[in-house]
């Protein structure tokens, strides 16, 4: 199945592009589809997950709108064709 990740301008620089598009396993979890991002660009996904392979605390993904920490974060479902937006959080002061 066919999966859009958007990346923000800090993690597109590593990817060589704002918006991936990805074939993922069937069904999919957001896990899965770091899995796929992690082997196309392994720079972004150091980005995203700690050795554990869990997301990192600052980094933030949306499937289809859905903030999934509020859903079932890693597991939570990826339907196919959806849109999977990872934003980082951005720190200042």
């Amino acid at each position: 199945m066919t999966v859009t990740v958007d990346l923000p301008t800090v993690l597109a620089g590593l990817a060589g592009t704002s918006r991936l598009v990805l074939e993922v396993p069937h069904p999919a979890s957001v896990a899965d589809v770091l899995d796929v991002v992690g082997e196309v660009h392994p720079a972004v996904e150091r980005r995203v997950r700690d050795e554990t392979g869990a997301m990192r605390r600052y980094v933030n993904v949306y499937v289809d709108g859905g903030d999934v920490r509020a859903l079932q974060g890693a597991a939570t479902p990826v339907p196919d064709g959806a849109v999977v937006l990872v934003v980082p959080s951005i720190a200042g002061g």
